[in-house]
């Protein structure tokens, strides 16, 4: 039997989340094959061609959708402000989407689009990457198998040491952009929370701008309630000077705690694609299990770490695309974190405790 040809993909977007991280994963993914890429910037332009010799671009957006026929798919990578309208034209021109988190800037826009999808029996994606994470992939199946009881408390910790603002849509002071830590890592911390725990009932939040000359928050905390009793603490910050563990959760009988980010950005930062071991740490950096000890001091027992699996994500948007598996991320999922994330901007603006 001939197999079937790739699925043709075409990329908005070839700043940090369309060159490090789309662009190579749906290369390396069987079954797809990255046709265009669409930025304005010649150098971004060239990069591309350099990077993916068969790869087309094109200057704008309204360029890939007058071909929309000659493709399967549309992942949007670019501003957090185009999202909605970038992923509205998209649906309506009848091609399946892949939207980087955050998938729109409110909740109720997030279901808009996926009523939008529905009506139009097509996927629409959001890419949360950091479900496959390899901390998260570690710490999801030793909940599952029960080694830490029932978990009471979720410390989570996304921080960086970035004392002056790099500038940049992300850091823009604009509520239009979309930009901030709260709707940047906190899109991720949040995901990984609802993941977990499931649905939040309570939000509480402490949004601080700290560095000189920011515009939008750098140093924020949410603490949530979960309906089924697990209190959630989520830390993301740019401006913490000694970072704290990545995770520390605890049970009714052990707890984990573990440090370090997954390798898997920084590998693709330096260029490496996905093949063998990827996604693998060293031992030193394995978290520990136990109970009533530090694991400073080597304390507890060392829980190897599984790979983490970047790849899986568009692995799954393939297969869901020819009917074979389900949506890995669902734009009802990420209105389920949109709904905490609108919510935890309330609390730390009205200095209260918010109930969904």
């Amino acid at each position: 039997m001939t197999p079937a040809p790739p699925l043709r993909v075409g990329l908005i977007g070839y700043g940090l989340a369309g060159s490090v991280f789309h662009a190579p994963l749906i290369a390396a993914t069987e079954g797809l094959a990255l046709d265009t890429v669409v930025t304005s910037d010649p150098g971004r332009q060239e990069q591309a061609r350099s990077e993916f010799p068969d790869v087309r671009t094109a200057v704008t957006p309204e360029e890939l959708f007058d071909r929309a026929g000659d493709l399967d798919l549309i992942v949007i990578a670019s501003p957090n402000r185009t999202h909605v309208p970038l992923a509205t034209t998209a649906l309506k021109a009848g091609l399946p989407v892949v939207v980087d988190k955050p998938l729109a800037g409110t909740a109720a826009e997030a279901r808009d689009l996926a009523a939008l999808a529905e009506q139009r029996g097509l996927l629409l994606s959001v890419f949360q990457n950091r479900r496959w994470d390899n901390d998260f992939l570690t710490l999801s199946k030793l909940i599952s198998q029960g080694d830490l009881g029932d978990v009471w408390r979720f410390e989570s910790r996304f921080e960086r040491w970035r004392p002056q603002p790099k500038g940049g849509w992300r850091e823009s002071g604009d509520p239009a952009e979309i930009g901030g830590l709260l709707y940047d890592l906190g899109s991720h911390v949040v995901d990984q929370a609802l993941v977990l725990f499931g649905p939040v009932t309570e939000v509480y939040a402490e949004t601080v701008v700290r560095r000189p000359g920011a515009e939008t928050d750098d140093d924020t905390f949410l603490a949530l309630t979960h309906a089924g009793g697990v209190r959630s603490h989520l830390y993301v910050s740019a401006t913490a000077a000694q970072l704290g563990p990545r995770f520390r959760v605890l049970g009714s009988q052990a707890g984990y705690v573990k440090y370090g980010l997954d390798p898997q950005e920084a590998a693709l930062r330096e260029g490496l694609r996905p093949g063998p071991r990827w996604g693998a740490e060293p031992e030193s950096l394995w978290g520990r299990i136990g109970s009533g000890e530090s694991p400073l001091t080597g304390g507890g027992t060392a829980v190897p770490t599984l790979p983490g699996d970047y790849p899986a994500y568009y692995t799954a948007v393939a297969r869901a695309l020819t009917g074979a598996g389900p949506n890995p991320v669902t734009a009802l999922e990420a209105a389920a974190a949109l709904d905490v994330l609108e919510a935890a901007r309330r609390s730390a603006r009205d200095k209260m405790t918010v109930t969904l």
